[in-house]
């Protein structure tokens, strides 16, 4: 465990980034640039980059290399979140000013979640060590199922979670400037906002299932885990807006998320015979995801049908 300090500095950056995020530079709705978002997507990665190297000053290069790799990880896996917002957004028809917002709650959700399964991953491989066993072929299996998926996705207006709120919760049938509730007829009624929201936060409790163990197979420290997670959780929103229109070209990098899945699942089923030096895990996590990824861009090229299809992205 780290020191209080070190958790006090994690809480109050992240809480710190998110303020700015949503009092300062976003106060007013609207849906980012391509030049804003990937000005953003910098900022986030330096914001990493430089709370990386507060951990390797602060507990050694070993450590600090175990905190790139779950960042690593759990960055790329984030990409797969990208094509399910994408797929919600155009469903639903969310208006473009609002898609920063909902992802903003979606985002601050997502650490909420993260943090319990995390405290909760590590507190039961303490407690009860052949737990890692079962999530190593959790892992496995999920990264095989992903990697055959391929170019398959659910669609999110179908799925059972909104069927069920739409049954349950009354519900306006068009959106109301931004409002998750709005009182109409003398009783409160939710938005479609509300519903994307609840998909949103559906779905990232469904990706935490597979990219919290994914980053216990690097390392069972939970100041770690959570710090790589919140991190690259934070840059979400910026990446969707820099990906979105490059969605249909990202074909083949399910194959290289699923490969990383079967990584760290085997490297949890192995840990107690097999240790790796955590150079060459990064290194792994680098190959496959920049393969995967120029794989994909390589033989799109020239492909007119990623071209004008921005997958809903625009709502």
């Amino acid at each position: 465990m780290s020191d209080p300090f070190s958790w006090t500095l994690l809480a109050g950056l992240v809480a710190g980034l998110l303020a700015l995020d949503l009092l300062v530079v976003n106060r007013n709705a609207h849906r980012p640039t391509s030049r804003e978002a990937l000005l953003w997507v910098a900022v986030w990665i330096t914001a990493a980059l430089a709370f990386g190297a507060f951990v390797w000053l602060t507990r050694g290069a070993a450590t600090a290399g175990e905190y790139a790799a779950g960042y690593l990880i759990e960055y790329s896996l984030s990409m797969d979140n990208v094509f399910v917002f994408a797929l919600l957004f155009g469903a639903l028809v969310v208006p473009p000013a609002q898609q920063h917002r909902l992802l903003f709650w979606g985002v601050l959700g997502a650490i909420v979640f993260r943090a319990v399964f995390i405290l909760g991953g590590t507190a039961l491989l303490d407690s009860v060590h052949a737990v890692i066993y079962v999530f190593g072929a959790l892992l496995v299996l999920t990264g095989f199922r992903l990697a055959r998926a391929g170019d398959h996705p659910v669609d999110p207006a179908h799925s059972r979670v909104l069927g069920l709120l739409r049954r349950l919760v009354p519900m306006t049938p068009d959106y109301r400037e931004g409002s998750f509730f709005v009182r109409s007829g003398g009783r409160w009624l939710a938005t479609p906002l509300f519903a994307a929201l609840v998909l949103i936060e559906s779905s990232d409790i469904m990706f935490a299932i597979d990219s919290v163990p994914a980053v216990l197979a690097i390392t069972t420290d939970p100041f770690i885990v959570l710090s790589s997670n919140a991190f690259a959780i934070l840059g979400l929103r910026s990446l969707y807006f820099v990906l979105a229109d490059l969605i249909p070209r990202f074909r083949y990098l399910k194959v290289g998320l699923g490969l990383l899945l079967v990584l760290a699942g085997g490297k949890m089923l192995a840990s107690d015979l097999v240790h790796l030096p955590i150079w060459l895990t990064l290194a792994a996590i680098s190959i496959i995801l920049a393969g995967s990824i120029a794989v994909s861009m390589w033989l799109t090229r020239g492909d007119s049908s990623t071209s004008g299809d921005r997958a809903g992205a625009t709502g």
